[in-house]
């Protein structure tokens, strides 16, 4: 039976934690070492079936310090990497930024959908990963795919919007479309899933997930107003494209009654009081729902 393992490289939105020019009571305890709140680098998720061949769900402008703390992902010759596949769910800057970084030559392939891959193709700074060597693989929404051998996966949408850089006046909100996607990965019985963007939970994607061993989930928020209830912003979470952990139509409440075997909050941001210890990393935890740190490895056999 094929066991599927995955690292947290990275569990923070954009900015990660610290955020270099914040000084919110997160940021500040992650700057000091005697807090017991560590640092945490933005939003990546890596997969292997095998411990030696891996691939990597989001490529991070943290993704050179991620690959530094993950021995896992280290090159085991002059030059190499684990590193088969790069997925892409999305076009914000946390999760193409460290495309930038991984431009040494090195064969990989790079799977996104048609619509984030033409964001790659009409930035001429992304020309710099070198086409004899990244291998470009557009997949298509509910096509299965591997991109890894032995693990099996399908994209499907999720509401969302497009990246920040893209808007032009108010962009759509709970779109739904290539621009924000799902990974769903198959192993035998096994169903995880991997979404670390979501604005809503839409009745056909609860039925989805109903169920699974396994869910990675976006954590982005707390409460809606958050980051302006924090002083740090202007923006609610729905208006970035995330729906708020709390509340009656929270993604706490919706996904409770969902019978998934492990709930894990990715994705999130530095203002989430579920960062420390505190009421609202209790109701968390009560539900049966965990908040993921750099390192967490889960196995699913």
């Amino acid at each position: 039976m094929t066991s599927l393992r995955f690292i947290v490289l990275g569990a923070a939105a954009g900015g990660g934690l610290p955020q270099w020019n914040c000084n919110c009571a997160n940021c500040a305890a992650a700057r000091d070492p005697s807090s017991g709140l560590k640092p945490q680098t933005q939003s990546s998720l890596a997969v292997s079936v095998d411990g030696e061949r891996w691939a990597v769900f989001n490529a991070s402008p943290d993704i050179r310090q991620q690959i530094l703390q993950t021995p896992a992902l280290h090159p085991k010759a002059l030059r190499h990497s684990p590193i088969e596949s790069i997925v892409i769910t999305n076009a914000d800057v946390d999760h193409i930024g460290g495309l930038l970084t991984v431009r040494e030559k090195q064969p990989f392939s790079l799977y996104t959908t048609s619509a984030i891959g033409r964001v790659l193709d009409d930035n001429p700074i992304f020309r710099v990963l070198d086409p004899d060597h990244v291998r470009r693989r557009t997949i298509r929404l509910d096509e299965q795919f591997e991109p890894l051998a032995g693990v099996e996966a399908r994209i499907f949408a999720v509401p969302g919007k497009v990246a920040l850089f893209l808007e032009e006046g108010e962009p759509e909100l709970g779109l739904e479309g290539e621009q924000t996607i799902g990974i769903e990965f198959l192993a035998g019985e096994k169903r995880a899933y991997y979404i670390p963007g979501c604005a809503t939970l839409p009745d056909w994607l609860t039925e989805r997930i109903r169920g699974a061993d396994l869910v990675f989930f976006d954590g982005t928020v707390f409460t809606d107003d958050e980051m302006i209830t924090a002083g740090t912003g202007i923006k609610t979470g729905q208006r970035m494209g995330h729906m708020a952990i709390s509340g009656e139509d929270g993604s706490l409440a919706r996904l409770a009654s969902l019978d998934i075997g492990r709930l894990i909050y990715v994705h999130i941001n530095n203002t989430n009081p579920v960062w420390r210890n505190g009421p609202e990393r209790a109701a968390v935890e009560a539900a049966g729902m965990a908040v993921a740190h750099d390192g967490m490895e889960i196995s699913l056999d």
